[in-house]
C-alpha cells in the first residue's frame, strides 16, 4: 500500500487515540527527547510526526525558548497535528514536508527528531542525507525505530490474528514497522549517508494491561485502520470478540496480560 495514503486513512484514529495514549507514549517519547538533549534557544525538527509527538512534548520542554516545527507527509496529519497543539502554550509549527525533499534551508536546525517514521520511507538514503543537509555542524539526529516484532507482543500478537483472519494483507501493513528491527542495518544505512553513530539504547518495556480492557483497540486502529475501516459492523464485532479471546489466554493469576515493547534509539551526528 502507498504509505501516503495508508496513513491518510488513519489520520482519524491517530488523532481520536492520541491523548489516551499519551501515557504510555511518554515511556518512549522522554527517553528520546532526553537522548537528543535539546536546549533553550535551539531549532528543532520533527520528522514524521503524526498529530503531535514528540514535537509537542519537546515544544514543551523548551516552554517558548527555541523552535519546534512538527513536519508529516500526510496533510491530514498535519491538520490533527495543528487541532491538538493549539491547546499548548508553546505549540510546535506545523508544515507538510516529505523527509525525502525537506523545504528547509540548509543548516537550519540543530536537531531532528524522527520517531517510527523512517521504516516508512521508501528512500531511506534520501531522507538520511537531507537530515544531515539541514542540520548545524555539531547538530544530532535522534531516531527511534521498533526493535523485533517478537518483543513487541501487541504489534505480533494483533498481526498473528489480523492474518489468519484476513490474508496477506494484515502483513504487509505490519512488516514495514519492522524494517529496522535489526539496529545495525540502520547504522548501515546511516553511515552510506554520512551519519558516524555517536551512541544507542536499547529500550525495552515491560507493559501489562487489564484483561477486561480493550487496550489494544488503538493500535488496532491505528496500526491497522486501512483493514479494519473495510469490514462491516459485524465483521469489526466478530473480530473484537476473536481479539478479546487470544488476550484472555493469556491472562495472569491477578486477570493482567503481561505486555512487551522493545525500541532502539540511535543519535547521529554531523
Amino acid at each position: 500500500m502507498d504509505e501516503a495514503r495508508r496513513w491518510t486513512e488513519s489520520a482519524d484514529a491517530w488523532q481520536h487515540w492520541a491523548e489516551g495514549m499519551a501515557s504510555p507514549a511518554d515511556r518512549i517519547n522522554g527517553p528520546l527527547l532526553d537522548l537528543a538533549g535539546a536546549t533553550p534557544g535551539q531549532a528543532v525538527l520533527d520528522l514524521a510526526a503524526g498529530v503531535g509527538e514528540p514535537s509537542i512534548s519537546q515544544a514543551d520542554r523548551l516552554r517558548g525558548n527555541g523552535l519546534v516545527v512538527a513536519s508529516d507527509l500526510v496533510p491530514a496529519m498535519v491538520n490533527g497535528l495543528s487541532r491538538r497543539a493549539g491547546a499548548h502554550p508553546s505549540p510546535p509549527l506545523p508544515v507538510a514536508a516529505d523527509m525525502q525533499a525537506l523545504p528547509f534551508a540548509s543548516g537550519s536546525f540543530d536537531i531532528v527528531l524522527c520517531r517510527f517514521g523512517l521504516m516508512f520511507v521508501p528512500d531511506t538514503q534520501a531522507a538520511l542525507r537531507e537530515m544531515r543537509r539541514v542540520l548545524r555542524p555539531g547538530g544530532a539526529a535522534v531516531l527511534a525505530v521498533w526493535g523485533p516484532r517478537l518483543a513487541n507482543s501487541l504489534f505480533d500478537r494483533l498481526g498473528r490474528r489480523l492474518t489468519t483472519d484476513y490474508g496477506p494483507a494484515a502483513e504487509r501493513l505490519l512488516a514495514p514497522l519492522f524494517r529496522f528491527a535489526e539496529p545495525t542495518d540502520l547504522v548501515a544505512q546511516a553511515e552510506l549517508s554520512g551519519f558516524p553513530l555517536v551512541s544507542s539504547q536499547n529500550l525495552v518495556l515491560a507493559l501489562s494491561a487489564r484483561a477486561d480492557h480493550a487496550f489494544w483497540q488503538p493500535t488496532l486502529e491505528m496500526a491497522f485502520s486501512p483493514l479494519v475501516a473495510s469490514l462491516t459492523p459485524a465483521q469489526r464485532a466478530g473480530l473484537e470478540d476473536r481479539i478479546a479471546a487470544d488476550f484472555a489466554a493469556e491472562t495472569d493469576a491477578q486477570d493482567r496480560i503481561a505486555l512487551a515493547m522493545s525500541v532502539h534509539l540511535l543519535r547521529l551526528e554531523t
